[in-house]
This record gives structure tokens, C-alpha cells and sequence, in this order.
């Protein structure tokens, strides 16, 4: 009899998965679809990797430097004069390897080369292929001008990447975000007035429609509050001046929107936007928050699914036991900082002993196509060792599991349908 980790391991690398939530795009959308070596080396967690490697370069002198540029720089220093440890490197390397291009080398030019000659729909194909992926859900926003216009404009969509609805740049930025939903088409002013949130609701409603958005997703920093917290000393910080706008536009537009179209919405909770401004994407950080917004939510409006991720370690357990407490509540993936190995490992030990098999153990939140190699790659080695570790466990307590039952379990945790669960 093969030992469980292979059994795992074989009926994985055969299961296709679901991703969903990544920052991707359809093909057909042109230039918002990031691909190839360039982009993958600038990716932010290794802008801030060489500007640690190397202090004396500015943020501005880097900024100022072509993506090129940008990419021998990243090359060289964190690949070339070291050797490359950290998750972010190692994955580039995974995916070269992946893609059969030689990794050991200390100029760009062939692995250039290569991405040069690929048409971007047939990698896309490989891509997929390599990474075990079926499908991809998309982070849609329709203020952002340049995807409003090709929404606008329309275009043969690719049926492995499905849409979600992001609401940040409607709902956050208020009341700056009145003057561009007005500018659409939308009667709403600055207060919260009754027809202002209708007009939301036609908004939410309308995009969702024309996407077809298969969730709303919103990020929320750590000092996001709603309902009793428990804290009568709470006070509103500059990075939540809106916090009582941000409540009510959830409350009273998104989830009454959701629960009328029947779809989930995903709270990321924990990002604290530009700790150092100079740095751009590289430059927010992370807090800790409290778990008692997403039961009140969950609570007040038990009719509604909330797919729920934090971006603190130290929040994830309490994610588990609110999702023990509420049906409602669907944990998913390892956000962002949490998507290391080490983290990886105990965040899905963790939840496979508190949860059983009710949660969405990963997304990758990939930006750059060619991500989804190493992302599902390195999870997948993760993840079923931790789940043949289970197995294990149960052998030895008089249950032992079949190769059938691995399959079921993995469909089940990784085929999306926990995103239409209530």
C-alpha cells in the first residue's frame, strides 16, 4: 500500500483547482493582464526584497529607473551576488523551472527571449496547464478608467477567468468616490441620505450585472468596526476617518445587494494601506484586528455569506472559532504576507482541526500571470502534506481513508463551490 503522503500527493497533482482570488485578467483585456519576466521580477515583495538588499539606492532613484532596469537590478542582487532564499525569489526560480528556461545564469536575455516569442493566449494555456488550475477569479473594479472602458466596449470573454465585484475604490474613498459615480450616471451626493444608497444599491447591482460577478470583495484595515465592539475607548484614527460611511455602504447597500442577488461577500481585514508611501505597492503593512466586526456582520445578517480572510497571524484562530460560531462565516486562503511555507503549514493545520473540510484553504492573489506556477505549486506541496498528516492520524484512530475519499475531499475543498454555499 503506497503511503498516504503519495496517495495526497498523486490525486492532488491530478485535482484541478479553483483560485479565488487573484489580481489577473481575461486575455481579451490587453495590458491589464501582467505576464513574463520583467513583471515578475518587479513584483513589489521583491522591490522591497532589494531595497533592503541594497540601502543605498533611493525610492525615487528606483522609481526612476526603466522595468528593465528595474529587473537586472532585482536579478542581479537577489539572484546572482545571493543566493535567493526568500519565498518571493524562490518562486520566480519555480517557475522557470516550470516553463524548462535556466534559471542559473547571470544575464536576462534568453529567458527574454523566451517570453518574448509566446503569444499571450497560448501562455496563458501553459500557464494553466503547469499550475493545475481550472479557472481564476478576477479583482474587477469599474472606476478604475481604463477597465470601465474595456467593459464598456465588450469582448469575447475567456470562461476560465470569472469576475468579482471590488467595491474599495466606491466605498472607501468616500465621499471623493460620489463625484465619479455621479459622473456615470449615479444621483448621489456626498451624505448618506436615503437616495444616495439606493443609488449605490443600482450601482452594485448594475456592475455586478454587466460582469457578472460572482462575489462582492472589499479590503478593510484593522480598525474597521461595526455593531458592538466591546471597546468604549475606540477612536476613529486618520486611517479610518470614514469609518462610519464605510459601515453604513456596507450595510446598507452592499449586503442588501448581496442577499437580493444571492452572492457572497468577501472581507479582507488587516491591511494597513502605505505604512511607508515611498515604496507604492511594496509600501503597506500589516495589524492586528478585531474578529468581533466580522461576527456582528455575520450575526445581524445570517442570510448572507461572508468569505473572510485576515492578513495578522495572530487573527487567523480567531477566524476559525467565529466560523465554528456562524455557518455564514467561509474562511479562505493565506493572504498576502501569510502566503509563506511556514505560515501556510499552520494556518491549514489549524483549520482542518477546527473546521473539518468547511473552508477554502487557498488563493493565490496572484498579479502576474505567470504567479500561478508557484503559487499552486509550493501550496499544493503544503497543503497535502498536512492533510495526509490528517489522514495518518486517522488510520491510526481505526478510520482509514481511501484513495476515493482523497479525491472527494480535495474537490470539495478546492472546486470553488464553498462560494455558493448558502
Amino acid at each position: 500500500m503506497k503511503p498516504m503522503h503519495t496517495v495526497v500527493a498523486d490525486v492532488f497533482a491530478r485535482i484541478p483547482v479553483t483560485d479565488i482570488h487573484t489580481h489577473l485578467f481575461d486575455p481579451a483585456m490587453g495590458p491589464l493582464l501582467l505576464w513574463g519576466i520583467d513583471e515578475l521580477l518587479t513584483y513589489h515583495y521583491l522591490v522591497a526584497e532589494v531595497l533592503r538588499a541594497r540601502p543605498g539606492i533611493t525610492y525615487k532613484a528606483f522609481r526612476a529607473m526603466s522595468k528593465a532596469a528595474q529587473a537586472d537590478l532585482i536579478w542581479r542582487e537577489l539572484f546572482v551576488e545571493r543566493t535567493p532564499v526568500s519565498e518571493a525569489c524562490r518562486g520566480v526560480l519555480t517557475v522557470l523551472q516550470a516553463l524548462g528556461l535556466n534559471a542559473n545564469t547571470e544575464s536576462l536575455s534568453d529567458i527574454r527571449a523566451y517570453f518574448a516569442a509566446q503569444t499571450v493566449r497560448g501562455h496563458a494555456d501553459q500557464v494553466f496547464k503547469l499550475a493545475g488550475v481550472e479557472r481564476v477569479y478576477m479583482t474587477n473594479d469599474p472606476l478604475n478608467p481604463a477597465e470601465r472602458a474595456v467593459w464598456e466596449k465588450g469582448f469575447e470573454r475567456d470562461p476560465r477567468f470569472l469576475a468579482a465585484l471590488r467595491l474599495d475604490s466606491a466605498l472607501k474613498d468616500w465621499p471623493r468616490s460620489a463625484g465619479v459615480l455621479k459622473a456615470l450616471g449615479y444621483a448621489v451626493d456626498t451624505s448618506l441620505s436615503g437616495r444616495t444608497l439606493s443609488e449605490v444599491r443600482r450601482y452594485l447591482a448594475d456592475w455586478r450585472q454587466k460582469i457578472e460577478a460572482r462575489y462582492m470583495a472589499i479590503s478593510l484595515a484593522p480598525t474597521f468596526r461595526y455593531g458592538d465592539m466591546g471597546d468604549a475607548t475606540f477612536q476613529h484614527s486618520a486611517e479610518c476617518w470614514n469609518v462610519d460611511s464605510l459601515a453604513d455602504l456596507i450595510v446598507k447597500a452592499v449586503i442588501p445587494v448581496a442577499r437580493e442577488l444571492g452572492v457572497p461577500v468577501a472581507l479582507m481585514i488587516g491591511a494597513r494601506k502605505a505604512a511607508n508611501p515611498e515604496l507604492g505597492d511594496a509600501g503597506d503593512s500589516v495589524g492586528q484586528a478585531d474578529i468581533a466586526a466580522l461576527e456582528n456582520l455575520a450575526r445581524d445578517f445570517g442570510d448572507v455569506t461572508f468569505l473572510a480572510t485576515f492578513l495578522a497571524r495572530e487573527n487567523m484562530h480567531g477566524l476559525c472559532v467565529a466560523a465554528r460560531k456562524f455557518k455564514n462565516i467561509v474562511p479562505f486562503g493565506c493572504w498576502w504576507f501569510l502566503n509563506n511555507p511556514s505560515l501556510i503549514r499552520e494556518i491549514t493545520a489549524m483549520r482542518l482541526e477546527l473546521l473539518g473540510l468547511s473552508f477554502i484553504p487557498q488563493h493565490s492573489d496572484c498579479r502576474i500571470l505567470d504567479q500561478l506556477i508557484y503559487k499552486w505549486t509550493h501550496s499544493r506541496a503544503i497543503i497535502g502534506d498536512v492533510l495526509a498528516s490528517k489522514y495518518d492520524d486517522l488510520a491510526r484512530a481505526g478510520r482509514p481513508v481511501s484513495e476515493a475519499d482523497v479525491r472527494r475531499d480535495l474537490a470539495a475543498l478546492f472546486d470553488g463551490r464553498l462560494i455558493g454555499r448558502n
